[in-house]
């Protein structure tokens, strides 16, 4: 006789109505998760047919022949899993919607020379194979890149609201530790939501972010109170043998564990390991500031830059009588600006401000905040906070890229009596002058910008640095044009 499955009121009779309402939503949050695993591959298959009849049907009035069904669907099974090597059908901490179209295109090219040379290497008709495999690849990149795009917003947007996210347990209170849970706690769309430390002899400071529930011999029952999904393990004081008899136990009972590493901060993306027996080296490869790859970047960004005046001419000649209209001459603001190797240089803005009746002084800056936005009395005219609010007063900046002050993509430069006092006082703050400063930043695309943390803005710059490719410059310039249409979106 076929029995029913109980439901949990019937499963856990001695729980109050609040905990039973709170375990069923645990369950439905970790059924829609499996679901939107799920959803990837099948939105893919579903965009990968869209384009295989998008191909066909128009192909007769392109005057190419049609593809025999059975190579569309070898293309799908090339396809898809590649795409599951590139690990976009897994579980990731951060969502990127320009790293998945990155993915999605080298894909789509692998599998179109795969099925080429398929064509090409078995007997058959091998009319208009290269316009068949170009169309097929136009229509499929950009049918799969729409709905990935599609999918990590929604993804992103259900973790801000707590749809999608793992209940995370951090093991180490101390400055890590705090660090790590503070970090989660302002990024939700990482989708790990810390709920505690574990932590036998925690940092005696205020402040903690979230409380600490227990010591590590309270793993498994806080695993089993909270429904734990993810362990980070940070520093703490407790002895390796402990650390690592938790991880095991984690992965026993099917936890997933994330490991912050001893001097992290010399970790970059580049990482090899090692054995010698069991012993594993983990070596690191940085980017090298004096090497060709940033002699490459520097000739290109000047490159780049004049080729942006010439594009943006007419716009920087409206821009200019502008601002000559509205505040005079001159059209530009200098003023000194550190920049690599500790060299000073002239940084060019379009003037916003009408000139102080005043000497302006230096402001005085809260702990840990960086110099920014409007010092002393708002002498700016509309035309100025136009020019401010769009960042539209720093394309004069083109002209120290061409000069070769200035790099396109790069930390932002500071004034010199800020640097010096920074680099004194701000943990790496001197590491950041190992390039050239640039127009936009890695900092800046994640709103590190004007009076934010410094300390943060100085762990995002050296990151670029180290971790510098020109991939990463291209995405840093995309996400930039991006904020800027977004705002002028928002003002129409």
């Amino acid at each position: 006789m076929a029995t029913r499955p109980l439901t949990n009121a019937e499963a856990f009779p001695a729980l109050e109505p609040i905990e039973l309402q709170q375990l069923e939503e645990r369950a439905q949050r970790r059924l829609r998760a499996r679901a939107w695993v799920r959803g990837a591959a099948v939105l893919d298959t579903v965009m990968l047919a869209a384009a295989a009849a998008a191909t066909q049907l128009g192909a007769g009035d392109a005057g190419i022949v049609r593809i025999a069904p059975v190579w569309l669907f070898a293309y799908a099974g090339i396809v898809l899993p590649l795409l599951y090597l590139r690990g976009m059908y897994a579980w990731r901490l951060r969502l990127s919607a320009l790293d998945d179209v990155r993915g999605i295109l080298a894909a789509t090219a692998l599998a179109s020379m795969g099925l080429l040379s398929l064509r090409i290497l078995l007997p058959g008709d091998v009319d208009d194979l290269a316009p068949q495999s170009l169309r097929l690849l136009a229509f499929s990149a950009v049918y799969l890149a729409a709905g990935r795009v599609a999918l990590d917003w929604a993804q992103v947007n259900a973790r801000r609201q707590g749809e999608l996210v793992k209940p995370t347990l951090i093991v180490g209170a101390g400055r890590i530790g705090r660090l790590t849970a503070s970090r989660l706690l302002q990024h939700p769309e990482l989708g790990l939501e810390p709920v505690g430390f574990i932590d036998k002899e925690p940092l005696d400071e205020p402040g903690l972010p979230v409380p600490v529930l227990g010591a590590s011999w309270d793993l498994e029952r806080l695993i089993e109170e909270h429904e734990i999904e993810h362990v980070v393990v940070t520093f703490s004081t407790a002895p390796s043998e402990v650390l690592l008899r938790e991880v095991e136990r984690c992965e026993e009972l099917g936890v997933s564990v994330s490991l912050v590493p001893r001097l992290f901060e010399r970790v970059t993306e580049r990482l090899s390991v090692e054995h010698i027996g069991g012993l594993p080296l983990l070596s690191t490869r940085r980017a090298d500031p004096k090497g060709w790859q940033f002699a490459v970047k520097y000739t290109v960004d000047r490159l780049v830059a004049a080729f942006l005046l010439l594009l943006a001419f007419p716009v920087f000649l409206l821009l200019a009588l502008g601002t000559l209209v509205s505040v005079g001459r001159p059209i530009f603001f200098r003023q000194p600006r550190y920049g690599r190797d500790g060299r000073e240089f002239e940084m060019l803005k379009f003037r916003s401000m009408r000139s102080p009746s005043d000497p302006v002084l230096v402001p005085e800056l809260p702990p840990d905040t960086a110099p920014g936005g409007v010092e002393g009395d708002d002498r700016r005219t509309r035309m100025g906070t136009f020019l401010r609010r769009t960042s539209l007063d720093e394309l004069p900046q083109l002209l120290n890229v061409v000069k070769g002050d200035m790099s396109l993509v790069g930390p932002r430069p500071e004034r010199p009596d800020f640097a010096r006092l920074f680099e004194r006082n701000v943990y790496r703050y001197g590491d950041r002058h190992r390039v050239k400063s640039g127009i936009t930043g890695w900092a800046q695309v994640h709103g590190l910008r004007g009076k934010t943390s410094l300390s943060d803005r100085v762990e995002w710059d050296n990151h670029y640095i180290e971790n510098w490719s020109l991939w990463l410059d291209v995405k840093i310039l995309l996400m930039t044009v991006w904020a800027v249409r977004r705002y002028f979106a928002l003002a129409e």
